[in-house]
């Protein structure tokens, strides 16, 4: 860790956010999404200290699934795109992984395909988003030749919100209608609808299992919302340091396209991250890092490897002083604002580079 940049992972954190989902939604199982890396926290170390604090867990690739096998982690693990081919069904088989059935031709190969054992099976329906799932009519029997079927274990009967987020969005109500519908018409036993901005808020989507992938990192799924609001503990400190102190002078510019121009003489750090570790480089004129408990502003264009800063008010910060850009006392909410995006987006894209350093690692 001798550049200093670095993403403290308090798993400690995880166990209190799903205690958070659990708190919410007390009559619900609860599979925790570990998509995507775990949301760029560390697939396999996260999905261990999850496990230990959910029901199952999610993924959205045969690949990402196949990982935690390898990694010795046995709970039961649901491949939320499906199985893309004739080959992987049977591999899923073979692991014991739940799978989405959410098209056709997936519907169909299950079906008529020769199993070492039956699968449990969540059947996706399209309840308004119009991008993955069976459209309402013929679910019924869908859900139908899945319960027939002797390669299928037991089925789940699942949908995705589209605007979750915005609470007053009336899209939210058709879909949870139209789910409704569903369930009552083809009597389900277990049903799935709500994610993290569900569990949080609705309850009467809460149904047998809650699907939260965010809160579970301490991110808010809000856009007017902190996490701290929401009785989360963030599990990612993102961290670096600087490398350099130097006096720029007022008139002077600092990094590529000259964009920034100091109208005071200005002392600027050099921090020891850039696009290259994931951190945004797209930023407003507001962006500011923690420096020494005081927020200052980013100044000039982020690089790949650096970013620079203005510590005029902190004679003290020098090279090897630590630097937190998302963290205590500066939410990744904030941090996406400056960015223009999202908390998902920033929190996914740390590149490999970004050294995780676990914390409580005992507990996995």
């Amino acid at each position: 860790m001798s550049r200093g940049t670095c993403a403290v992972i308090d798993l400690a954190a995880l166990g209190h956010n799903v205690s958070a989902a659990r708190s919410a939604a007390k009559s619900s199982k609860v599979l925790a999404v570990v998509k995507a890396d775990a949301y760029g926290h560390g697939l396999v170390p996260v999905a261990k200290a999850l496990a230990a604090a959910s029901d199952a867990l999610g993924v959205a690739t045969f690949e990402e699934g196949v990982a935690l096998r390898q990694a010795g982690i046995q709970h039961p693990v649901l491949l939320m795109e499906g199985v893309l081919s004739e080959a992987q069904l049977q591999q899923a088989a073979e692991y014991g992984f739940q799978i989405v059935v959410h098209q056709p031709w997936q519907l169909s190969m299950l079906l008529e395909s020769h199993l070492s054992c039956a699968l449990s099976v969540w059947l996706k329906v399209d309840t308004g988003m119009h991008r993955l799932g069976f459209a309402e009519p013929g679910c019924a029997l869908f859900w139908q030749q899945l319960q027939n079927s002797p390669k299928v274990k037991d089925a789940v009967l699942m949908s995705h919100l589209a605007c979750a987020d915005e609470a007053a969005h009336p899209l939210n109500q058709q879909q949870g209608e139209v789910f409704q519908r569903l369930c009552r018409s083809v009597r389900v036993q277990q049903a799935s609808l709500a994610n993290s901005a569900a569990t949080l808020d609705r309850p009467e989507f809460h149904y047998q299992w809650v699907r939260p992938g965010l809160m579970l990192y301490g991110a808010s799924p809000f856009p007017d919302r902190l996490a701290v609001d929401l009785n989360l503990k963030p599990a990612m400190h993102l961290q670096s340091r600087i490398i350099s102190r130097s006096r720029v002078a007022a008139g002077e510019s600092v990094g590529y396209g000259a964009t920034w121009r100091a109208t005071r003489p200005t002392d600027v750090a050099v921090v020891a991250i850039g696009y290259g570790d994931g951190y945004p480089r797209h930023l407003s004129p507001q962006a500011q890092v923690l420096i020494q408990g005081q927020r200052c502003q980013v100044v000039g264009r982020v690089s790949m490897d650096m970013i620079t800063v203005d510590v005029s008010d902190l004679p003290g910060a020098g090279p090897h002083t630590p630097v937190t850009l998302w963290g205590p006392g500066l939410p990744v909410e904030e941090v996406a604002q400056w960015a223009g995006t999202v908390n998902y987006e920033l929190l996914c894209q740390i590149t490999g580079r970004v050294q995780r350093v676990y914390q409580h690692a005992e507990s996995v």
